[in-house]
């Protein structure tokens, strides 16, 4: 495990048993990998956001027009900036809208995701105009990026490598489905972000709750600590950084429910690393130590917390009298969960209604795909698509298309799925806790699609798995570089081979990146990106 790149050192065993319990010792067997020091804590980060910024903000605007499902969310978030709630739209409004004239009805509107997205959208829009594309996609385009900053800092914090934080950064800056989804006013680059940042505050907190566990359990080189604190481990009342990773699974949730399947697994995580941490500190009743002094607190802090932040993204309906269903507990009494506040209770019929919906949705769309076919990238969504003969347009050639698509850096997207498969037999061979971190991420975004063969889904769902896709290839990535620069000729050849991997996969990125901006290019030229028959 000491043989790659990766920052792996020595678990050190201690020197003797003299010094087992000094803060040092406890802090080396708990926190083994060493985080990096010097400038590059932050040329790097800042280097590639600012990558990604360009990728993502250079000419948003284009094309001046709704997108795929850009006609309902922003035409939502005007509502909400109205009047706090959705409301219906006159049919073929689309038009209207980006002229400047909305056509926003009286009568709410019945919708399916909670609002914090939308909200979000309407931020943008609020500050750069309602009636163009930069100010409906500003937001978007902005935690796009600061989503590969999170990125770039997760791997940090995982592998305690400058260099592989450089990679996952850089994988995820340059990745068209990063990107599109970033250019595209949809709620699910919130979701990715609010899920990434949840994780690294998780990562945080791990190491911030390792340190203190160590600081009240250290004693002097020769001296053992108190029996009691032997036997059960201190209390950790003060962990910050999991108050903030809940604050951001709330968020999610208030994105799209399908959250609600990392809520599980991160909360679940976060428990078991504190089992683990207890455990290799040498606490000697561990396991019961850490479900009555971790498990219990942590479920009575976390999620109640997680509730009360989805339930403050509803604030503008609850605040407000005309939304969809939000009069239903008056105009229904004694129906319901009757010892709910009239307002709560309404809002747990719209919830009641609303999952109705999604698991009911089963309409067939020319774009939808299955799960079985994400990993494989098999059927990206097109969101836009414009045909111009020659002199249409600016066209000069003899047919000129516009294209955005959903499609990923394809290479990568292939060596993301080939390492999490690697990354399993890993996981399983080495229980390097990493693997098992990154592996039961993926997990939560992917599995419980499984669960609704027939719902109706699209490939951009697995946009929160693509921060943790980065972070399994350039796992794999450092497990193939040596760690050891004078290991010679092993070293050298390794390393030349992940460098021209990575340019192949910058190269590819720049050949795909003119269907991921909408730029008009040669028609043929369009059908040279189409490798797959379904992509096109």
């Amino acid at each position: 495990m000491g043989t790659s790149v990766l920052n792996t050192p020595d678990t050190g065993h201690v020197r003797s048993a003299r010094q087992a319990f000094t803060f040092e010792s406890l802090k080396q067997r708990l926190l083994p990998v060493v985080a990096p020091r010097g400038p590059l804590i932050w040329i790097i980060p800042l280097l590639v956001t600012l990558i990604a910024g360009l990728l993502r903000f250079i000419n948003l605007a284009h094309p001046h027009l709704l997108i795929f499902d850009e006609t309902y969310y922003v035409k939502d978030a005007f509502a909400m900036l109205q009047s706090g709630y959705e409301r219906e739209w006159a049919d073929e409004s689309d038009e209207q809208f980006i002229a400047g004239d909305p056509q926003l009805q009286d009568e709410s509107s019945f919708v399916v995701h909670p609002p914090l997205g939308k909200w979000m959208i309407g931020v943008g829009m609020l500050l750069f105009g309602d009636f163009n594309g930069f100010g409906w996609r500003f937001s978007t385009a902005l935690l796009g990026t600061l989503s590969v900053l999170l990125v770039t800092l997760c791997a940090r914090l995982l592998f305690g490598s400058h260099i592989l934080a450089a990679i996952a950064g850089l994988l995820m800056a340059v990745d068209g489905h990063s990107i599109v989804m970033s250019r595209t006013a949809l709620l699910d680059i919130f979701l990715m972000f609010f899920v990434i940042a949840a994780f690294y505050a998780l990562l945080k907190d791990r190491t911030q709750g390792r340190t203190a566990l160590a600081r009240k359990l250290a004693v002097p080189e020769g001296n053992r600590p108190d029996e009691f604190l032997l036997i059960h481990g201190p209390m950790l009342w003060w962990r910050p950084w999991r108050l903030v990773a809940v604050i951001m699974l709330g968020g999610a949730v208030g994105i799209k429910w399908s959250a609600l399947s990392f809520v599980a697994v991160f909360c679940l995580m976060a428990v078991l690393w504190d089992f683990a941490a207890r455990r290799t500190a040498g606490i000697h009743k561990w396991q019961s130590a850490a479900f009555t002094r971790d498990g219990l607190y942590s479920f009575i802090t976390m999620m109640p917390l997680v509730l009360l932040t989805y339930l403050s993204t509803w604030t503008g309906w609850l605040i407000t009298q005309g939304g969809r269903y939000r009069n239903w507990a008056q105009e229904n009494p004694g129906e319901g969960i009757s010892w709910l506040p009239g307002p709560l209770r309404s809002l747990w019929h719209y919830h009641q209604a609303g999952y109705e919906f999604h698991t009911g949705l089963n309409s067939e769309h020319g774009w939808q795909s299955s799960p079985w076919t994400w990993p494989f990238a098999g059927r990206p969504v097109l969101f836009y698509f414009e045909g111009y003969d020659k002199g249409v347009n600016g066209c000069e050639l003899q047919r000129c298309t516009e294209v955005i698509t959903d499609l990923p850096n394809p290479l990568m997207w292939w060596a993301c799925t080939i390492s999490m498969f690697l990354l399993i037999l890993w996981w399983i061979g080495a229980r390097d806790w990493r693997a098992g971190a990154i592996l039961s991420s993926v997990a939560a975004g992917f599995l419980p699609w499984l669960m609704y063969p027939e719902r109706t889904m699209f490939f951009f769902y697995t946009l929160p798995l693509v921060p943790f896709m980065v972070l399994a290839l350039t796992y794999m990535i450092g497990r193939f570089i040596p760690r050891d620069p004078h290991s010679g000729a092993v070293y050298r050849s390794r390393v030349i081979i992940v460098t021209i991997f990575m340019a192949l996969l910058l190269v590819t990125s720049a050949f795909f990146w003119p269907i991921w901006s909408g730029e008009m290019i040669a028609d043929d030229y369009w059908r040279l990106h189409v490798w797959l028959p379904s992509w096109g």
